[in-house]
């Protein structure tokens, strides 16, 4: 933690210049532009360029105006309880827990006889930490804070938006980043390979699915899978409940509209800090490691909630404003800490040759957990009788969801304690998934990456 901030180093050429210190506003400015250029150097300029849309305009951006939009829909429009909201808002998550299948037709399924290996910015970023095993970190902290500054953006316009225009106006403003998405599906260099053997797709389909399968069973992918589920699940998401008692309940803040946007806007900015926090200072510590102290510091995060609804913080003097700032700049930061470290082991964890297929398959269970949290968090609200102007029995929610959240500590023994930067599988782990099967495709992309696994 006290290491001072660096940049990766490649070359003999790029060490000899960072030799040469810089200091003050032009180093604050020269090394991230260097940064971006070593990604787009080693990557493509296009990948770099696919992220920040994807995750910084359509992901972040596009993601906090739905955020703030839906809320107020649900709530103002649809007129629902904070229960119904928080169940909603789950199935809304349904389309990411799919992805596998997506990525599964898209690797063996031709399109116009084409058939294109990763059509995903995500499975380029797992495909990427397989070939350069060095930067996924790095890549893991790009999407970071393009995602991070989306937010920081959409969420300061949300609010005035979700003013001016209403929450069916704001959907309307999304198509924007959707097209841009279109865009980078059609800029994005990607590996492509001509054929058109449609009767071989139905046994392609079962080869990627058989080593997919193979893959997930290894110990070393599946503890950790099992691990991200239930700390995902267990940290249990009220966020309804509370949106609903800072802007409706007599004893809270009544929040405006712009105020919420704003007050998401800085929790962003937490979140940025905590992806530069990662890249430049704890990228390097072992996953276990962090993963432990993140989810104690979230157990803790999680009781300025309640701090918050009981009115302690006028007793102490902070007014509402600030401390909900406060309370969201921690709570997204400490987020951020705990998210990074295992998309970092998502991405080590996929096996050459399927890494799009398979970080679709970590994203969709992280996603499933994430659903699975939203739904628990439901049922606490019900259970508390939370509704739209009733809240006496809600700190009693909170109470339960920070307890709960200690629980994935038990099972930290799931998750490797290795160097991050190091390779998970080992050439016996690899040797052990082979399968002669699949030998008699030899002239399918996706098989030859297949058997690129089984042999290692």
């Amino acid at each position: 933690m006290g290491e001072e901030p660096r940049l990766p180093k490649h070359n003999e050429e790029e060490m000899q210049e960072n030799e040469q210190p810089k200091k003050g506003i032009l180093s604050c400015v020269s090394s991230p532009v260097s940064w971006f250029k070593m990604l787009a150097k080693e990557l493509h300029w296009s990948f770099v360029f696919g992220v920040m849309v994807v995750y910084g305009i359509s992901q972040g951006l596009g993601g906090s105006l739905a955020r703030v939009g839906t809320e107020y829909y649900m709530k103002d429009v649809q007129k629902v309880l904070p229960s119904e909201a928080q169940v909603y808002s789950g199935i809304t998550s349904i389309p990411w827990i799919i992805k596998p299948l997506w990525g599964l037709l898209t690797d063996v399924v031709p399109i116009l006889g084409v058939a294109i290996a990763d059509v995903t910015v995500d499975a380029c970023v797992a495909q990427n930490s397989g070939t350069h095993p060095s930067l996924a970190a790095d890549m893991q902290s790009l999407c970071a804070l393009s995602s991070s500054i989306g937010s920081l953006v959409g969420f300061s316009i949300s609010g005035i938006f979700v003013h001016l225009i209403g929450p069916q106006g704001v959907f309307g403003l999304l198509m924007i980043p959707a097209g841009l998405v279109l865009l980078v599906g059609v800029l994005v260099k990607e590996p492509r390979t001509s054929f058109v053997e449609y009767k071989q797709i139905n046994q392609n389909f079962v080869n990627a699915s058989k080593a997919v399968w193979k893959t997930l069973k290894l110990p070393d992918v599946w503890r950790p899978c099992l691990y991200m589920y239930v700390s995902f699940s267990l940290s249990l998401n009220i966020s309804e409940g509370m949106f609903y008692w800072a802007t409706d309940s007599k004893a809270g803040p009544s929040f405006s509209k712009e105020l919420i946007g704003y007050i998401m806007a800085i929790g962003s900015i937490g979140s940025l800090l905590g992806a530069l926090l990662y890249q430049y200072g704890l990228k390097d510590y072992p996953f276990r490691d962090l993963l432990f102290w993140s989810q104690i510091l979230s157990c803790l995060a999680g009781m300025l909630d309640l701090v918050l609804v009981r009115r302690w913080n006028l007793k102490f003097g902070l007014p509402d404003i600030l401390f909900v700032v406060i309370d969201a700049s921690v709570s997204q930061l400490i987020g951020r800490l705990k998210w990074m470290p295992l998309l970092v082991l998502s991405a080590k964890i996929c096996p050459p040759g399927i890494e799009g297929t398979f970080f679709a398959l970590l994203m969709s269970i992280d996603n499933a957990g994430l659903l699975t949290a939203s739904w628990l968090g439901g049922l606490l609200l019900h259970v508390f009788n939370v509704t739209r102007t009733e809240f006496d029995k809600f700190w009693m929610a909170i109470l339960i969801r920070n307890l709960i959240r200690i629980t994935p500590l038990f099972l930290l023994f799931l998750v490797p304690r290795a160097d991050p930067n190091s390779t998970i599988f080992t050439d016996e782990v690899l040797d052990s998934n082979e399968d002669p099967g699949v030998q008699e495709f030899d002239d399918v992309e996706l098989v030859a990456l297949v058997k690129s696994v089984d042999r290692g």
